[in-house]
């Protein structure tokens, strides 16, 4: 998993189904100085808790993931933001019928769930919507070189350019006879994809990671990961040269 490709709405997810995943464990229904918890109602706790604590999982999978997956046909997030609003949804009925009868009241397991399932389905579904809840959950570290390869030395050295200078993109026809290999460093979390085309990710590239630019492909660059693998790296909006 890649931390640095979640964002706050994620850590929001993540805190929301903790706190879930905790209620669970408290008195949903309290009487007399005694009670009982989600998990001696099996259909409450998968549900409201357990469905929820699921829903957040799978939204933090496909976050971190480099290649889409999908469950029933329905992309990992999708399939996740709905579990997230279903266990909201059991929530709010679930409290709202409550009937316990004289003596009987709520538990702080159903209300602090019923509390938690809310921030994780607003959580879950206004990330995308709200740019506030997009900024990256870590901020990006600085750069750092790693060693060298195929003798082209670390960022900085060669190529005549100094280190941390933004990369301007495919150059015009006639301003440069070859192509120099030069490191470069992304600004968020990018997928690289294969050099034949292929519309799955070989690899995804990580912020704070230095990475060696071989070639340019039409508006992109090939690049080649720490591991040796290569593949072509589409979106070069905003990336450091090194």
């Amino acid at each position: 998993m890649n931390i640095r490709s979640l964002v706050r709405g994620d850590g929001v997810v993540v805190g929301a189904a903790l706190l879930l995943f905790i209620a669970s464990f408290l008195d949903v229904v309290s009487a007399g100085g005694f009670g009982s918890n989600a998990w001696d109602n099996l259909g409450l706790a998968m549900s409201m808790y357990l469905g929820g604590v699921i829903g957040a999982a799978l939204i933090v999978l496909s976050r971190s993931s480099a290649q889409p997956r999908t469950v029933a046909g329905l992309d990992v997030r999708q399939f996740g933001v709905a579990l997230t609003v279903f266990a909201a949804w059991t929530a709010l009925w679930t409290i709202v019928d409550f009937n316990g009868g004289s003596g009987v009241s709520r538990g702080a397991g159903l209300v602090l769930g019923f509390i938690a399932a809310l921030i994780l389905a607003f959580a879950a579904v206004a990330t995308p919507l709200l740019p506030g809840l997009q900024a990256p959950l870590v901020p990006a570290p600085k750069p750092q070189p790693y060693a060298q390869s195929a003798g082209y030395g670390y960022p900085g050295q060669q190529y005549g350019a100094q280190q941390g200078q933004p990369y301007g993109g495919p150059q015009a026809p006639g301003a440069a006879p070859e192509f120099s290999p030069f490191w470069f460093a992304v600004p968020v979390a990018r997928p690289l994809y294969g050099e034949d085309g292929s519309p799955s990710p070989v690899a995804e590239l990580a912020p704070g990671t230095w990475y060696l630019a071989v070639e340019q492909r039409g508006g992109g660059l090939v690049a080649q990961t720490q591991d040796g693998r290569r593949g072509v790296l589409q979106d070069t909006t905003g990336i450091q040269r090194g």
